[in-house]
């Protein structure tokens, strides 16, 4: 079979953008992405409730995305809800795929820099929804670096490709600070179509939970770099390690308190946007 020439694939990403784009492939899109939206903002809204539960000394601890997940699934009609999660987050993974490989917004510019951020959003999020399936199916899901750390490191220039992992993960905490400060994921909303009051708050939810993500996308960047310094996966840590690092520190509590309240604001922000995101 003949591999397709330059002007086919041409061709071919053309046809793909006039399906995304036409009425019903853009419902469709919406439909993908109001759904993956929620689902994120549910998942992030459990992590940072348990997470000030714990902060405030009210017996909460911290969560991982698949301990979020597990707390969902121990509560009535959790088992439920955590199918629609998993249809949600499945949903979310497939529209950034398709905005990866064929632009799926009408102003798309086919930058490199959306196309792999949308990329590689589609791995996270697919990874998150087989992760919802496992406790689901009651199988161990963790979403701890330690365990893939720790065979890394015995591979020749394991050490490199983990610190480099490490680097990679501060890069995208750096990027979500920048993305919050600079008010950059506006661009991805539909802002003219708020009030001036809606657009305050939905600006403010952003802000405060790109920074606490990005705070622990650093922490998390941070102990895989000790661990390949150290040569121990000890150092490394997931989501719950680096909230765990929060909690020891000094004034841990108080710290703590903000990251999870950044991690609920963030969990509205995406509820929010799932009205507003340009699609």
């Amino acid at each position: 079979m003949a591999m397709a020439t330059a002007p086919d694939r041409t061709q071919l990403r053309g046809t793909a953008r006039f399906a995304v784009r036409s009425d019903k492939g853009r419902d469709g899109l919406q439909a993908l992405a109001r759904a993956g939206l929620v689902a994120r903002g549910l998942v992030y809204g459990v992590i940072g409730f348990l997470a000030l539960k714990l902060a405030l000394g009210a017996g909460g601890k911290t969560a991982s995305q698949a301990g979020a997940m597990q707390t969902i699934a121990s509560e009535p009609l959790g088992e439920i809800l955590l199918v629609a999660l998993a249809i949600g987050l499945a949903g979310y993974a497939i529209w950034r795929l398709i905005d990866g490989i064929a632009g799926s917004r009408p102003d798309d510019d086919g930058a490199l820099q959306r196309r792999v951020s949308a990329l590689g959003s589609a791995v996270a999020y697919g990874a998150l929804c087989v992760t919802a399936v496992k406790v689901i199916a009651g199988a161990h899901a963790s979403s701890s670096p330690k365990p893939a750390a720790a065979g890394i490191l015995g591979w020749p220039g394991g050490p490199v490709i983990v610190a480099v992992a490490g680097l990679v993960v501060i890069g995208v905490g750096a990027y979500q600070g920048y993305k919050g400060v600079a008010r950059k994921f506006l661009e991805d909303s539909r802002t003219e179509q708020m009030g001036q009051t809606t657009e305050t708050a939905f600006t403010s939810l952003g802000v405060i939970g790109h920074v606490a993500r990005a705070v622990t996308f650093v922490l998390i960047g941070y102990g895989l770099i000790r661990a390949a310094l150290d040569y121990s996966a000890k150092s490394a840590v997931g989501l719950d390690g680096a909230l765990q690092k929060l909690a020891h520190a000094s004034a841990g509590p108080l710290l703590l308190g903000i990251v999870a309240a950044g991690f609920i604001a963030f969990a509205l922000y995406s509820i929010a946007d799932a009205r507003f995101h340009r699609v």
